[in-house]
């Protein structure tokens, strides 16, 4: 078996989770009971605004850095039903840009058909998102992948229940932070508040992409020369807009090589 060989593995049996929802029902961190790899948790400055694009290039990048790979949408919201599964845009550009080939109920726990606010959408199908079973299925998906990339949805305080947003999840995770500024108008304000947020939550950011919207932004250098002055981490790159994004290309306007715990190249690579 090469590496670039899918793997598919099943859901843990109850027996083996319950030490793991016992400690996941007290919101301790998860990462730091897991070996030193490189995992991330990817999160933007709104909906809409290029995680998902950010995610699948990390995801192409370890690949062709010759490691297994795996990405996490622990909650999507607008899901249509194919063949007998649910699917939705984001989790499965994930799964295509990754090379670990798990169950669907494991790199996205919580998928709805609705496309609203997850909360809305998981009220409408008499659903309550907690965080144990997204928890518990982190673990067995770092425990399958070298690498894993956890993208959250919508922007950093997303409810996902009356009690329990996307900030709370990020926080359990525990893991570092890379964060996507969409570059149009008001871009700076969003950044640096979403950023206040993740630090408040004792959450490090390891890196930020500028992920170009608009064709023609005005002083879009402006832009991100003032963010590059406030952000307290390395600009991964600007992602320009194109015509059909690929996560290849966008990878290709992206270095990660800085980042903490990121592989170095196989040497069949």
């Amino acid at each position: 078996m090469s590496l670039d060989d899918p793997i598919v593995i099943g859901t843990a049996e109850v027996n083996e989770l319950e030490p793991v929802l016992e400690t996941a029902l007290e919101p301790a961190p998860v990462a730091a009971s897991l070996p030193s790899r490189f995992a991330c948790f990817v999160t933007g400055t709104d909906t809409e605004i290029g995680k998902t694009l950010t995610s699948s290039a990390l995801l192409h990048a370890l690949v062709q850095r010759g490691v297994r790979a795996c990405g996490m949408k622990p909650v999507a919201a607008g899901a249509e039903l194919r063949d007998g599964e649910l699917h939705n845009e984001d989790a499965d550009s994930l799964k295509a840009a990754g090379n670990v080939t798990l169950l669907r109920n494991l790199t996205t726990p919580y998928m709805f058909k609705e496309p609203a606010a997850p909360h809305i959408a998981a009220a409408l199908e008499g659903v309550t998102i907690e965080s144990v079973p997204i928890l518990a299925a982190y673990l067995e998906v770092a425990a399958a992948s070298d690498a894993v990339v956890v993208e959250g949805v919508g922007g950093f305080r997303v409810p996902l229940s009356a009690t329990f947003d996307t900030a709370d999840l990020a926080q359990q995770l525990d893991l570092p932070v890379i964060l996507v500024v969409g570059m149009r108008l008001g871009c700076i304000n969003q950044a640096l508040l979403t950023l206040e947020a993740i630090e408040a939550r004792g959450l490090t950011v390891i890196g930020w992409v500028a992920n170009t919207l608009e064709v023609e932004m005005r002083f879009i250098d402006e832009n991100i020369d003032a963010l590059i002055e406030r952000i307290p981490a390395p600009l991964l790159g600007k992602v320009p807009r194109m015509a059909q994004a690929s996560a290849a290309e966008a990878a290709s306007y992206l270095d990660f090589t800085g980042l903490p715990n990121w592989p170095a190249q196989h040497p069949n690579n």
